[in-house]
Order: structure tokens, then sequence, then C-alpha cells
């Protein structure tokens, strides 16, 4: 059998702050999850998105230091239309977090954004742009 992507796992400095973030993007994490070292939920298509705390990864990789300077990877979500890209990014700017990118209108016809979740890693909200009618 071949094996099948099924996880993606996250280190954060601050479970509360990021369960926080990821609450405001409509993911369903369950109430009390901040207080545990790991959390992971099913997104709607099978994959899990998981978070844990630097200790628990140092508990079987005592060698473990946090990565440093700009992200590699991404989450990205998408929106029903380019105002909620625009609603949402104004939303977690709001109450503090990191805005990147502000909403643009990208040359690929979307409408985009990226955050900074607590922890640095990109977010990046989008949504197609209406075509012209022509």
């Amino acid at each position: 059998m071949t094996p099948h992507f099924d996880l993606i796992g996250m280190v954060v400095t601050d479970m509360g702050r990021t369960l926080d973030f990821y609450r405001r993007l409509g993911l369903a994490v369950p109430a009390g999850a901040e207080r545990e070292p790991h959390v992971e939920v099913t997104l709607a298509n099978g994959v899990r998105l998981a978070w844990d705390t630097a200790e628990t990864i140092r508990g079987f990789d005592p060698g473990y230091t946090p990565p440093t300077g700009s992200p590699r990877t991404s989450l990205a979500f998408r929106c029903a239309d380019a105002g909620e890209v625009d609603r949402w990014y104004a939303e977690l700017t709001d109450v503090g977090h990191h805005g990147h990118l502000p909403p643009w209108d990208a040359f690929w016809g979307q409408r985009y954004a990226v955050l900074h979740d607590p922890d640095g890693n990109a977010v990046d909200l989008f949504a197609p742009l209406p075509t012209p009618a022509g």
C-alpha cells in the first residue's frame, strides 16, 4: 500500500492563542483544548490538522529547536468571495494577529491576503475574483 497524506502538524508556543486564531477561521477546535499539549481536528476532507507544544516535541526529539526566518509553508483558507477575504483579514488583524500582506487582487484571478498565526506560520486567505462580463 502507498502512504496517503493524513496530517499536518504544527508546533506552537502558546496553545491558547493559536487555537483562538484557528477557531476564528472556523475550525471546530474542542472547548478546553487549549489546556492540552497535543490537539488535533479532522477537516472536512478527512485530513487532520494537529498542534503540539514545543515541550511535547522535545519529549521524543530532545534536540528540537524552533525554526527561524520566514515561513516555508502556508495554510490556505478559501473564502466565499473577495469581500470575505477583506472581512476575515480585518477581523483577525483587529484582534492583534499579524497581517503580513493586506488583501489585493492577484494577477492569477484571486483576492488574496496573508496573515501570520501566533507562531509566524503563513496563513493565506483567498477567493476567486469575478470574471469580467464580455
